[in-house]
């Protein structure tokens, strides 16, 4: 009943796929389709999320390998790790085992965690992080500016992405706060030289808002829903997944 759909993430300039987020998807016989935002938190509470966390990561693995002996150009598949994870098992452990059963580069897989990872209790997140790095995998912090220390979290560890939050997309057109912000964070990410990624893009002013000022990369409904992998093959194929539109450039 569990699978993982594919979303794609697109430089903002030249319109090509940079990579993929693999979310997962849980197709209830009777319930239908159950979100995530219900079952991830009982998997959390229940102990389980680290069984999913691994499945997840083996058909994140799994699919890649697919794609490559279908000689299909490849990007790299993020994946998201909850804070949780950290605490039953070396989530790195769990990486490398992964990457070496399905011979795969280091570099064409990702994690996302969020900013409470780096306040977890019991376990150094930090060395976890720094080990999953050491293998060549890329490490993105997930939600930023929702957290109570996102500052601090930076500071705390060399993050290679931030993901800005989709909250701040939906409140764009409410008011200069949300503006302000996404400006704010643009900015740090260029003085730390860190990519900054917009998610919950979902019409063209929003777009050409990032595009203006500065964002790197951006996912979401305007650029694609989640798909299921036949769906995600044609994606990964494709050189350029829309056209920039010529009164958007610079």
């Amino acid at each position: 009943q569990l699978s993982l759909h594919y979303q794609s993430r697109v430089d903002v300039v030249s319109g090509r796929p940079v990579s993929m987020e693999a979310l997962l998807r849980w197709q209830h016989p009777t319930l239908g389709m159950v979100p995530p935002v219900q079952f991830i938190p009982l998997a959390e509470a229940s102990g389980l999320i680290n069984r999913l966390g691994e499945l997840v990561m083996r058909q994140a693995c799994a699919q890649l390998a697919a794609w490559r002996d279908q000689g299909l150009p490849l990007v790299p598949v993020s994946i998201n790790v909850s804070p949780r994870q950290f605490s039953y098992c070396s989530v790195a452990a769990q990486l490398a085992r992964h990457l070496a059963q399905y011979e795969l580069d280091a570099h064409l897989l990702e994690v996302e965690t969020t900013e409470s990872a780096m306040v977890a209790d019991q376990v150094d997140v930090q060395a976890e992080l720094t080990a999953i790095r050491a293998l060549g995998v890329r490490v993105f912090v997930d939600d930023f500016g929702t957290g109570y220390s996102s500052l601090s979290t930076l500071r705390a560890f060399p993050f290679d992405k931030i993901k800005l939050d989709r909250s701040f997309m939906s409140e764009l057109d409410g008011g200069p706060q949300s503006a302000a912000i996404i400006r704010a964070v643009l900015a740090l990410g260029e003085s730390l030289h860190i990519p900054v990624l917009a998610e919950g893009v979902e019409t063209l002013e929003q777009l050409a808002f990032l595009r203006d000022q500065g964002c790197d990369e951006v996912q979401g409904y305007l650029l694609g829903r989640p798909q299921k992998t036949a769906e995600a093959e044609i994606q990964a194929a494709a050189r350029v997944l829309w056209a920039v539109d010529p009164s958007m450039e610079k």
